[in-house]
């Protein structure tokens, strides 16, 4: 219990600090300044965007919480810079998409996000295995949405695309090729899903959605979002720790 005399003294500086209280509060500082958005090609991703890099996730053990979309106002782009584009609304045994297109041209971020992991290294082999390295070149991107974007057989992988590095919409990560298991054609698999991270989870990473439906709206301009189907997705089935389907893993 506070003593008469303390609480004569407080009540007598209690005025002073209620006529002190607009300018403190009006003191607190200036609004934060907007991210910048957007990258040129073959631009360092580390020079683009000032924010920390994430850990390399190349040792994570699988996650299995679902993804939580931080941001609903993301932009998201196709997710190859050319004209003559085609692809398929469907996918051989899985969801995914194969982005048909001239070897060489851009393959760019869809939107914000971290590089999760990067293969620089074309491994596969036709005598199997069947399926970890059926990728070829590759790079899997963690958007702000929560949403792992993947991109394979790729020609080259951009310079400073490492896992860590955070990109913007847009910004290129590597060149279409016909590395891995492409079949000597010249296109990109396109793969939706949660970053269920690990060294054996590459029949989650090819995708568990399919990509066409976001693929149209991306094309027309729009912003169509795969973030709840992909959330959904996981509520239901974790981070399976074997294949849900047949398949290569594209």
């Amino acid at each position: 219990m506070r003593s008469r005399s303390t609480g004569r003294r407080l009540g007598s500086v209690y005025p002073v600090l209620l006529l002190l209280a607009p300018a403190l509060i009006a003191g607190c500082g200036p609004a934060p300044r907007p991210a910048p958005t957007g990258g040129s090609a073959w631009q360092s991703p580390s020079a683009a965007a000032p924010a920390p890099p994430s850990p390399a996730p190349s040792t994570a053990a699988p996650a299995s919480p679902s993804p939580t979309p931080a941001r609903s106002d993301l932009r998201h782009v196709f997710p190859v810079r050319a004209d003559n584009v085609a692809y398929h609304p469907t996918h051989s045994a899985y969801p995914g998409t194969d982005i048909f297109a001239d070897c060489g041209e851009p393959v760019v971020a869809v939107t914000d996000g971290v590089i999760l992991e990067v293969s620089r290294v074309d491994r596969f082999d036709k005598r199997g295995p069947r399926g970890p390295y059926n990728g070829g070149l590759s790079v899997a991107l963690l958007g702000d949405d929560g949403v792992r974007y993947y991109g394979s057989h790729l020609s080259a992988v951009g310079t400073g695309v490492d896992p860590g590095v955070r990109v913007r919409a847009g910004q290129v990560l590597g060149k279409v090729g016909r590395t891995g298991n492409a079949n000597n054609v010249c296109h990109l698999h396109f793969g939706l899903s949660p970053k269920c991270q690990g060294h054996d989870d590459w029949w989650i990473r090819r995708g568990v959605v399919w990509p066409a439906p976001y693929l149209n709206s991306w094309r027309k301009g729009g912003n169509r979002g795969p973030a709840a189907e992909v959330t959904a997705w996981q509520r239901k089935h974790g981070c399976p720790k074997a294949p849900t389907t047949g398949g290569d893993a594209g």
